[in-house]
């Protein structure tokens, strides 16, 4: 598990749009010790008068590769969301200092159990960073990805989802939309339910490792599910935020 770092500064490479909400930030930090996927990373930002402000975000990249993604969701009333979704520019620098936690961590490594991801919102960015991280790595266990979001234009990482789960007979992908489905949409609508996690499982066939990240209501309807399934509270971790103004 890498150790975290001190605060340092870190520079943005780039800023790529992932929904109308969502921007994938690129930084350049020089001393980063790595990471594993599911770890997190703390931003800082200082403003002129000297307030400043820390909030954490989930690591999107996965760690082959030497530059840090952070995946921010702007909240409407989130002063470090808003600030690094719409006023960060490339070159910008700011305060930054991870890995953070090890109980999420997922290393394909040291697993070889089948993998189980269940997602809503947001609660993608960490899991993503293990289908990544699973894909470069060259890992062959059976994987699943369950993920719930309310619209189409919601979806984050939509197109590098497909691309993972067409290239992968090992992946199984499956979102489902709560609100608005939008004409041709294929695959899931409404909330995520028992039969829909039930079928995830048997197709897994061993036990998997499951990892739940998304909203505190999200992750305990689901984890309650995985339980009702057949999963071992023993082999769930899960992953929550709030409306805590990120």
């Amino acid at each position: 598990m890498p150790a975290p770092a001190a605060w340092q500064t870190a520079t943005v490479v780039s800023i790529r749009e992932e929904t109308r909400r969502v921007k994938t930030i690129r930084f350049a930090v020089p001393d980063w010790p790595g990471h594993l996927p599911g770890q997190h990373a703390d931003v800082r930002l200082t403003a002129e008068d000297g307030y400043r402000a820390e909030r954490s975000y989930s690591i999107a990249s996965p760690p082959e590769i030497p530059a840090l993604e952070l995946t921010v969701e702007r909240l409407e009333d989130g002063e470090v969301s808003s600030f690094l979704t719409e006023a960060l520019r490339p070159h910008d620098t700011l305060q930054l200092r991870g890995p953070i936690g090890g109980h999420f961590a997922w290393s394909a490594a040291e697993r070889t159990r089948p993998l189980l991801l269940v997602a809503g919102g947001s609660g993608v960015v960490p899991l993503m960073c293990m289908l990544r991280h699973r894909r470069l790595s060259g890992s062959v266990v059976p994987a699943a990805l369950l993920y719930s979001v309310r619209t189409r234009d919601d979806v984050i990482f939509h197109e590098e989802l497909m691309a993972l789960a067409s290239d992968d007979p090992r992946l199984t992908l499956r979102i489902t939309l709560t609100r608005d489905s939008a004409p041709g949409w294929a695959d899931g609508v409404g909330r995520i339910d028992l039969p829909s996690v039930r079928t995830l499982l048997e197709g897994l066939g061993d036990v998997p490792d499951a990892y739940v990240c998304g909203s505190d209501g999200f992750v305990e309807a689901a984890s309650a599910l995985l339980l009702h399934a057949g999963q071992p509270a023993a082999a769930i971790r899960t992953e929550r935020f709030g409306p805590t103004g990120r």
